[in-house]
């Protein structure tokens, strides 16, 4: 028994040690780049396939191949990989999002051209490198990581790396060269990744698509060791791989034994659902998600009709065999759910082939079970529905960077767990409904299912759903403050995500008559996102266009086509725009006077509904602006205070991790139907305050209240305070470019206070005079001071009762400012509370009623 526990700890050793390299490179290359280089293990899989060509095949010496290989070959790729894909990508500005989606580009191209070079079978010969013994392999291990430690700690590198890890652009002023800093990651990086990939072939299937995939699974030991320390990762890989080795001697009976199994192999994938799920995540909210589209140019009217002609050709003019041509409307289903998901949702979804895949399985299972094979399928996919709903529940508060490693753990969980295993899988029979055994048949039967769905999404993408999802794409907190349900909008999305690729993944294994989880395999999946993300994410001619474009590759004599055309242009798609947008430019209308000078004059009343509302008189102490007309009021009795609800913070205590407090018993309550001005340097806790008023930031329990007319908010989120009457705008613009100015003030007027009014739009362009042909124009068209006038009309649709204002005249010019005081000062007299947080003086003194000073969190008038 003793030599039964040692020999599994060798054996685990063996496989910890190369998990620990992946780690060691994972980290490195983040702290060194800011990119999560999903493709290291593909970068790991060529490695190992070029000393197997140096070695196996051209008969060269084992340490000779080994050098050239990991010293060449591996650090060669990290510099071609920083100087032609990422270091680009660094120059524009890129996010962390879009530096992934150019990871899973490189990933996708080295599976692709590896199975273009060698082929898609298996390989047996890979030559050992360091013998049979882990202990040697774990020692190399932790002496890489002694001498990486070595550099960072005692090096000028090492200060150099450190420095570009905390602040890339000051280390850039201090002259630190962060392009060499960023090439020495990626060669380390990939040099890791190279030792990772010779050290595991001889152990595992070497083939273009297994290693990718088993080095993705071991990403967990990264993220468990928050890209950052290496010795956790160290012992975590250790930790986790002789766990692995021992749970193979345990066989229980009955059904536990081959969920057992199961977990004896892929505990590393438990491992990294674990951490993608319950971990902190990897980067941050609002920096790290998929950027919103270029604004879709119109389509041509001959290019539907076009389409249709030909997904209708087969039908008229192939033979009876339209084996490949099932596979294309089966496909474009499930792209058409990455286009929900990801190009209108703007959320980072790899694990729609999981979907897919159970959609198969499900309808699979009820067939063998006797139910028909149209009733099982559209039983399958409200089943797959629940399942979406289940693993999107604790993913939906993940962003960016850790949501695209949540959908992906969870991806992979399902290929292991379920559509791998033969006790989900064994004995299954699927067939095609009856009476569409035809090709033809059901290749109509398809199209008509498709047709539907494609009407279903753009009705969606036209309502105000579809402005919604597309607004949380574009600002997520914007969105919020508009008053839109961010969790339950996700849920939506990846819910409907998962009906639809549950509907393409049972008619793809009805059109293959079988069930084949290769077909539904995590590499697949992310060649499907891939895909979607090079023609258009957001894009109806994506779907149809990608999948006939990847089955057509994928039919050809090479294999690995499809990959590597998609992968080499997912690499450059940060650099250049989606193939579906690559029309005619559609030229704008010509901007209208209002587009780019201000309202001037008195503007209309924000309301009807509001009674009593007249002018207010001149706060005392006021002082007109130098350059900038006073506020025009006219004298009428103020307001009465009771129909305006009051907001009111109550000894608020905020203190952010480290120690630092924000704001200390901090009281406040905003005068109903007045300006109140907030004043104070920077790092006073002004926006901090504003936050916690607007829901963004919530104060720990019993550290102060907030409450509206007496009524607790403290606990409620951002959008719920918008549709009690609380609106907002940011100091930095929370527009949608992707949507016109008016889809953006239609989405406050539906998400607001009082929605269903057919006049609020109008009358909320009106009042910041937005009301021409601007209105059709792109947000992402417009200077700043027109957007300015655009989020304050949005944040007036919903008709609130209490206006935050976040420095409303950043980035304003005198006349443009001067025009917001005439606005506010007219809201104010209208009976809308307002609280600005401005640091300009003349403004401050020319519409305040009462000014508030804050500085070091404390009130201090």
């Amino acid at each position: 028994m003793a030599s039964l526990t040692y020999e599994l700890t060798l054996a685990g050793l063996a496989v910890g040690s190369a998990a620990a390299l992946t780690g060691i490179g994972l980290i490195v290359t983040y702290r060194a780049t800011g990119v999560l280089n999903l493709a290291h293990g593909a970068v790991a899989m060529i490695c190992a396939y070029v000393l197997r060509q140096l070695v196996v095949v051209w008969g060269w010496p084992l340490p000779l191949g080994a050098l050239v290989t990991l010293l060449v070959v591996a650090p060669g790729i990290g510099l071609v990989l920083d100087r032609g894909v990422f270091r680009p990508l660094a120059l524009l500005g890129s996010n962390p999002a879009q530096t992934l989606v150019a990871s899973i580009g490189v990933f996708v191209l080295l599976v692709g051209g590896a199975a273009l070079l060698w082929g898609g079978g298996a390989r047996d010969d890979a030559p050992v490198l360091l013998g049979d013994d882990p202990w040697a392999q774990l020692a190399a291990v932790v002496a890489l990581a002694c001498l990486v430690a070595a550099v960072t700690r005692w090096t000028p590198f090492g200060r150099q790396l450190r420095a570009v890890v905390d602040n890339r652009p000051l280390a850039v002023l201090s002259g630190v060269d962060a392009d060499r800093v960023a090439a020495a990651g990626w060669a380390f990086g990939s040099f890791t990744a190279g030792l990772t990939g010779v050290l595991l072939a001889p152990y595992v299937r070497l083939d273009p698509y297994g290693m990718p995939l088993l080095v993705i699974e071991v990403i967990a030991v990264a993220v468990i060791a928050r890209m950052r320390s290496l010795p956790v990762a160290i012992v975590a890989a250790v930790a986790i791989g002789v766990a692995q080795a021992q749970m193979t001697r345990l066989h229980p009976e009955g059904w536990a034994g081959p969920l057992v199994q199961a977990l004896g192999a892929n505990l590393f994938v438990v491992a990294l659902l674990v951490a993608a799920l319950v971990l902190p995540g990897v980067g941050g909210k609002g920096r790290d998600a998929l950027p919103p589209p270029a604004r879709p140019r119109p389509v041509p009217t001959a290019v539907r009709p076009a389409v249709a002609v030909l997904f209708l050709l087969p039908l008229g003019f192939a033979g009876s065999d339209l084996q490949t041509a099932v596979q294309v409307p089966a496909l474009a289903l499930i792209l058409l759910s990455l286009v929900v998901v990801a190009g209108r949702g703007g959320q980072i979804a790899l694990g729609q082939a999981a979907y897919a895949g159970l959609g198969a399985l499900f309808t699979a299972l009820l067939a063998t079970a006797g139910v028909p094979a149209l009733v099982a399928l559209g039983l399958a996919v409200p089943m797959v529905a629940v399942v979406g709903l289940v693993t999107a529940w604790s993913a939906i508060r993940r962003h960016g960077l850790a949501l695209a490693l949540a959908t992906l753990a969870t991806g992979v969980a399902v290929s292991r767990f379920v559509l791998t295993q033969p006790y989900a899988t064994a004995g299954l029979s699927l067939g095609r409904p009856a009476g569409f055994s035809d090709d033809r048949a059901f290749y109509a039967l398809e199209l008509v299912l498709l047709a539907g769905c494609l009407a279903l999404v753009a009705a969606l993408r036209r309502g105000r759903t579809g402005r919604a999802l597309a607004a949380l794409r574009d600002h997520e907190p914007g969105a919020e403050a508009a008053g839109v349900p961010v969790p339950g909008l996700k849920l939506l999305a990846f819910v409907l995500g998962a009906a639809l690729a549950a509907l393409g993944g049972g008619l793809l294994g009805m059109g293959l008559r079988a069930f084949d989880p290769e077909a539904y395999d995590p590499v697949r999946g992310l060649l499907w996102f891939a895909a979607v993300l090079v023609l258009g994410a957001d894009s109806l001619l994506t779907p149809l266009a990608g999948a006939a474009l990847l089955v057509t590759l994928d039919a050809g004599p090479q294999a690995g086509m499809a990959a590597a055309l998609i992968g080499l242009l997912a690499t450059q798609s940060g650099r250049f725009p989606p193939l579906t947008t690559l029309r005619l430019p559609t030229p704008h209308p010509p901007p209208a006077a209002d587009s780019s000078q201000p309202p001037t004059g008195r503007p209309a009343p924000l309301s009807t509904s509001r009674t009593g509302a007249g002018g207010n008189p001149r706060p005392a102490g006021s002082r007109t602006h130098p350059r900038r007309p006073a506020p025009d009021h006219s004298p009428a009795p103020a307001p009465t205070p009771a129909l305006t609800p009051e907001l009111r913070a109550t000894d608020l205590t905020l203190t952010y991790p480290g120690g630092i407090t924000a704001l200390a018993h901090v009281t406040l309550t905003l005068a109903p139907a007045r300006i109140t001005a907030l004043v104070g340097p920077n790092g006073a806790g002004k926006s901090t305050l504003f936050d916690c008023l607007a829901g963004t930031l919530h104060p720990r329990h019993r550290q102060g209240r907030i409450t509206l007319d007496g009524t607790d908010i403290t606990a409620l989120p951002a959008h719920a305070r918008t549709r009690l009457g609380i609106a907002r705008t940011f100091q930095r613009l929370a527009v949608f470019p992707s949507l016109s100015v008016e889809e953006n003030v239609r989405l406050g007027a539906e998400r607001g206070r009082v929605r269903g009014d057919p006049a609020a739009v109008e009358r909320s362009l009106r009042l910041v005079g937005l009301a021409g042909p601007v209105r059709h124009r792109a947000a992402a068209d417009l200077p700043t001071g027109t957007l300015r006038r655009v989020e304050l009309a949005r944040a007036l649709a919903g008709q609130p009762h209490t206006l935050l204002l976040d420095e409303p005249t950043a980035g304003l010019d005198a006349a443009e400012t001067a025009a917001l005081a005439r606005i506010l000062a007219a809201l104010a007299a209208d009976g809308l509370t307002v609280l600005v947080v401005e640091h300009d003086p003349d403004l401050v003194a020319g519409i305040a009623h009462t000014v508030h000073t804050l500085e070091g969190g404390r009130l201090l008038s």
